[in-house]
Order: structure tokens, then sequence, then C-alpha cells
């Protein structure tokens, strides 16, 4: 039997790649995304290098930051 491909993703915050269910998807619009490890230390590398804004093309609110924080918290409290 062949060994199935596994889908490896880049996260934005650490720069590292890591197998895409590994990641969250942030979405901007359909079919554009960017992927991000569920740490909140590589969402605050995302947020201190605007890598969020530079991946969409657009400046990106701080309340997207906080709600990303606050799922990334519940997911790990759940």
């Amino acid at each position: 039997m062949q060994k199935k491909k596994i889908p490896m993703r880049q996260c934005v915050g650490c720069r590292e790649m890591k197998p895409k269910r590994e990641l969250i998807r942030v979405v901007r619009s359909p079919g554009r995304g960017a992927y991000i490890c569920p740490d909140a230390k590589c969402l605050a590398k995302a947020r201190k290098k605007n890598a969020l804004g530079n991946a969409f093309g657009c400046q990106i609110p701080d309340e997207v930051y906080d709600q990303l924080t606050e799922q990334m918290e519940q997911n790990i409290n759940a």
C-alpha cells in the first residue's frame, strides 16, 4: 500500500512547516487563507510582525487578534 501524502502548511507566526490539520486557518475571504499554530506565542509573533496583514495584503484590526486569542484559550480549556 502507498502512504498517503500529508499536506504541509507554513505557520505565519513561527514560519515552521507543519501538517495542515495541526494548524488553524484564518480566512479573509473565500479561498484566501493563512495558517497559524494554535499557540499564543505564535499568535503574538504574527501580531508583532503583522504577518496576517502581509499575507492578506490589508490591515488587520486588533479585534481579530483578540478573537483568535479567545478561541485558542477556549480550545485549550475544552
